[in-house]
């Protein structure tokens, strides 16, 4: 884990001293070149690192700099530690011990107590309700790909089922919508591409590693996308399922009707996933309008009844 890497390179040159490039890759289990990386990353955020070359030479911070506790606010010491906490699922313990520990190492005693407090106060748990068991491994593994520039190579089911292999050179893995993705480059279309990880099997990490490339980061925002191109349709829907269709849309889209019904403005895109997310609600849902839709649910449930004829 990078932060954590960047943490520990820290507090080793403040406890330490100088410290050769090839001494903290090797105690990282990271090149020289992810080292070199680290310290640019380190220099940009403030605190100056400089390298002296020959015999005894190395990276040290520089001598006239102070590091002050005091630096880090109670919301920053706060913040740092409620996102660590949060990847307790996903990063190896020791790794989260370590992190933790180090900063809990800037809080003054005085300020403990508080700091704490102010961190349990969200907690972000990203393990699933249910899903794949295979995703905690997949992380590691995607992690470790990371961490040493090497290939990854596994089975994928695209739209519509198809199913191919894959090689691919992975750059970010990335959390979005409840879901955990991750971003690479693509050999067998020349291109970045994301990947969902429960569409993943048969994941293996290769022993060749890769030179990175121009990273493109994915586009994660659709929302200006989405309020261009999506409808609203009607729907009537029942009061026992007004939970479920406000995973989807605002409150104030709701208005009663009646004392155990609602007339719903629903967001929605003319395709399979929007289509799906409406068979979801079952009977106690209703398309009102516009009339394209709601005959292409009657269809669709017409469809689903004839395969349950026989």
């Amino acid at each position: 884990m990078k932060i954590d890497r960047l943490v520990s390179i820290i507090m080793l040159l403040l406890n330490q001293g100088r410290i050769g490039a090839v001494e903290l890759a090797e105690r990282f289990e990271v090149s020289p070149r992810t080292i070199y990386r680290d310290i640019d990353a380190i220099n940009m955020a403030g605190i100056p690192v400089r390298s002296t070359t020959g015999v005894g030479g190395g990276f040290e911070i520089m001598p006239e700099y102070k590091l002050d506790k005091k630096v880090f606010s109670a919301a920053d010491l706060s913040a740092l530690l409620m996102g660590l906490s949060s990847l307790s699922n996903i990063v190896r313990r020791d790794e989260l011990v370590h992190a933790l520990a180090k900063i809990k190492s800037f809080i003054p005693a005085d300020r403990a107590k508080d700091i704490e407090l102010r961190a349990d106060q969200i907690r972000i748990d990203l393990s699933p309700w249910m899903g794949s068991p295979v995703i905690p491994s997949y992380l590691e593994t995607i992690q470790a790909a990371l961490r040493e520039n090497r290939l990854l190579t596994f089975d994928y089911i695209a739209h519509h089922g198809n199913k191919t292999a894959q090689t691919v050179e992975p750059y970010q893995l990335v959390w979005k919508s409840s879901h955990w993705y991750f971003q690479g480059y693509c050999h067998q279309r020349n291109d970045y591409r994301l990947f969902r990880l429960s569409r993943i099997s048969n994941l293996r990490l290769r022993e060749e590693t890769f030179a990175p490339r121009g990273y493109q980061k994915p586009i994660l925002d659709f929302a200006e996308t989405w309020e261009a191109i999506q409808i609203k349709i009607k729907l009537r829907i029942h009061k026992s399922v007004m939970d479920r269709v406000l995973d989807y849309c605002a409150y104030e889209n709701f208005s009663p009707d009646g004392d155990e019904h609602y007339i719903v403005s629903f967001p929605f895109l003319e395709n399979d996933y929007y289509y799906d997310i409406l068979m979801g609600f079952g009977p106690r849902c209703e398309c009102l309008e516009p009339a394209p839709v709601r005959a292409e649910m009657k269809r669709r449930i017409h469809d689903m009844a004839a395969r349950y004829k026989n």
